[in-house]
């Protein structure tokens, strides 16, 4: 089975728009105060990978077609701990004083958000590309 570059950029289009869900979800819950014993919100990262045995094609050393693209693995919760402030005014202050909020890098979390945005963008020249060069194919073929 041939390498379909348009099946590729499609299935990394959808891995990459679920990333920004994720950090848009992130990025949303930040200052989220943590009312439940359980905790509040955890930050959550997307784990993607090959779709499909890539690695098990490599240690045969055979030809690598049939690539299927890639794919959401698992979201899961990061290990970040809780950051607490010092706000004794607020209703979901703990007897110290201290509100626990989840520990969401705001930097962190805009850098991640832009490079999944140039990854999107890369993703839609490639489909922009394969159409061009599907096109110029049907023109030669018409000669």
């Amino acid at each position: 089975m041939p390498v379909d570059p348009v099946a590729i950029s499609r299935s990394a289009l959808d891995v990459e728009w679920q990333r920004m869900q994720v950090i848009a979800l992130n990025l949303a819950n930040e200052n989220t105060v943590s009312t439940t014993a359980k905790g509040g919100y955890r930050p959550l990262a997307l784990v993607s990978g090959p779709d499909g045995n890539f690695s098990g094609a490599l240690q045969q050393g055979t030809a690598i077609t049939g690539l299927r693209g890639v794919a959401v693995k698992q979201i899961v919760e990061r290990p970040n701990p809780v950051r607490s402030v010092y706000d004794p005014g607020n209703p979901a202050a703990d007897a110290a004083g201290f509100v626990s909020y989840p520990n969401i890098d705001h930097a962190q979390e805009m850098v991640s958000l832009m490079r999944t945005a140039r990854s999107y963008e890369s993703n839609l020249t490639v489909l922009s590309l394969a159409q061009q060069m599907a096109m110029r194919a049907l023109d030669i073929g018409r000669r």
